[in-house]
């Protein structure tokens, strides 16, 4: 399992439009993704569990996956937070 911490940046936090992109970058991996956000974890790949969270700007989370392109998974996911301005 690797595990990755981000803080969030955007001042929209991670709403709608960049919650999507998220889960359509996780969507293209086997591994399991879980998001979590003060002591909740859910599924990346579920936009419902993502929205669910409701991460705000200055939100600490941390992203983990597990399996057999969990490095790769983690790493796309990383580029798309940094490209959509999520974190830095």
């Amino acid at each position: 399992m690797e595990k990755r911490d981000f803080h969030i940046t955007a001042g929209t936090g991670i709403h709608a439009r960049p919650a999507t992109l998220l889960v359509q970058a996780a969507s293209k991996f086997n591994a399991d993704i879980n998001l979590e956000y003060k002591g909740k974890s859910v599924n990346l790949k579920s936009i419902m569990g993502v929205m669910s969270l409701g991460v705000g700007q200055g939100a600490d989370v941390t992203i983990s996956a597990e399996g057999a392109d969990e490095a790769d998974a983690l790493a796309a996911i990383a580029d798309t937070m940094k490209k959509e301005g999520l974190s830095d």
